[in-house]
């Protein structure tokens, strides 16, 4: 498989994961009897049923009659499971179970196996609880590459990461570095002491924030990044008020407008060349090619209908995601004519009535007619030979994609005219 489709398979992994884990999430049992089953590659199936039938031997002495019977259900339940199973799959499997509150006072039981996780499962791990552990789930999706950011002037300053394609501001500091116009009574010299001192006490200030950050990931770190103007980050990172070993870790200083949180972007697109390689870049390289597509070229779609059609027609070279769209797609089958139909509708909405676009006959659709858009659209991608490539929001361009053209857009092959 070549590298782009393996990165697509990742991607799609990846999503399939995360939606599970929002599921996962939103399921809340009444005491503590969702049980949450760690299993790394390397465990035996058999000591893994050995402790799973131990544990519903132990459950037999929980006081609450409920809380026992759901646990030792929801252990059963894992337990018939494994019996599927000759070895853990490649990286392992999470195991989730229990009773979930389903409203007015009723509970169902839910039971899901994920195959395979996008990182290996360290160790087995045993958890019940009122929520199912999914916080290691979670960690094994975050993207890979990890970059420390600074930004600072002699006014403020933020610090943050760059996770894969997100950035996070983290903390921030404003100085009381005076200007350079002296306070009447004093003396131009001792004021110019005073403001280098309070300069000082500033950048101490910043390489406190950003050591108390990054020292505890230092060995994680693939490098640091400082902005701001000149000479102010030429000073902080000439003084060495970093830590060494972050000190060690600066990649490189660029020149920023702004130091408060939008710097910490400005710092990350003036990077590009330093980051050629993080996964934030590759994504700013598809959307400046499908703007550039947009406004002087014919070989740019959006919107999902636009974008749905070139799909099915073939003509679309990379479908492009937003990471953030949360959608349903509707199938409306015209019991008039025989037309389909499809709309794209917010996932938290109930199925809406429809008019076919052919012969204007009124068209209700059950909820088994509809899906997620994310999954309905690459499952054309797939069929087409198209790739799939998920786009972050936190660049401009990216959050355009999702704003301006509904999360959904494509780089064609070939115009369409469509």
């Amino acid at each position: 498989m070549s590298q782009e489709g393996e990165q697509e398979t990742s991607d799609r992994k990846k999503y399939e994961f995360r939606k599970v884990i929002e599921d996962l999430k939103n399921y809340e049992g009444s005491g503590t009897q969702l049980v949450t089953i760690y299993v790394p590659e390397d465990r035996q199936i058999s000591d893994v049923v050995a402790h799973v039938t131990q544990e519903h031997s132990e459950a037999s002495n929980i006081k609450s009659k409920q809380t026992r019977t759901n646990v030792q259900d929801a252990l059963t339940s894992i337990k018939d499971r494994l019996r599927y199973y000759k070895d853990p799959p490649e990286n392992g499997m999470v195991l989730f179970s229990g009773a979930v509150d389903s409203g007015g006072g009723q509970t169902e039981m839910v039971t899901k196996v994920l195959e395979s996780p996008p990182q290996p499962v360290q160790s087995f791990r045993y958890h019940c609880d009122s929520d199912f552990l999914t916080e290691p789930l979670e960690q094994m999706l975050t993207d890979s590459g990890l970059y420390g950011l600074i930004v600072l002037d002699r006014r403020e300053a933020n610090v943050g990461w760059l996770k894969g394609k997100r950035i996070e501001p983290v903390k921030s500091a404003s100085s009381l570095v005076p200007g350079k116009q002296r306070k009447g009574g004093q003396s131009a010299q001792r004021f110019a002491r005073l403001r280098l001192e309070a300069i000082d006490n500033f950048y101490q200030e910043v390489a406190e924030m950003g050591n108390d950050l990054f020292v505890p990931k230092r060995h994680d770190l693939d490098g640091i990044l400082v902005g701001g103007p000149s000479p102010t980050k030429d000073e902080f990172l000439d003084g060495d008020y970093l830590h060494h070993e972050i000190q060690d870790k600066v990649i490189g200083k660029f020149d920023v407008a702004y130091t408060d949180e939008s710097g910490l972007r400005e710092l990350v697109d003036n990077a590009e060349e330093a980051l050629a390689d993080a996964e934030v870049m590759q994504d700013k390289r598809v959307m400046e090619r499908f703007f550039k597509e947009l406004h002087a070229g014919d070989l740019a779609t959006y919107g999902f209908e636009q974008t749905r059609t070139n799909l099915m027609m073939g003509s679309v070279d990379q479908l492009l995601l937003s990471e953030d769209l949360r959608k349903d797609v509707v199938t409306y089958d015209c019991p008039e004519c025989g037309n389909t139909d499809y709309e794209m509708i917010d996932r938290r909405t109930s199925t809406p009535a429809h008019t076919c676009t052919d012969c204007g006959a009124d068209v209700e659709a059950s909820e088994e007619d509809r899906e997620d858009a994310i999954e309905h659209l690459m499952t054309i991608a797939e069929q087409r030979g198209t790739e799939t490539k998920f786009i972050s929001t936190d660049f401009e361009k990216g959050e355009q994609l999702y704003n301006a053209f509904g999360g959904v857009a494509g780089i064609l092959r070939y115009s369409t005219g469509v």
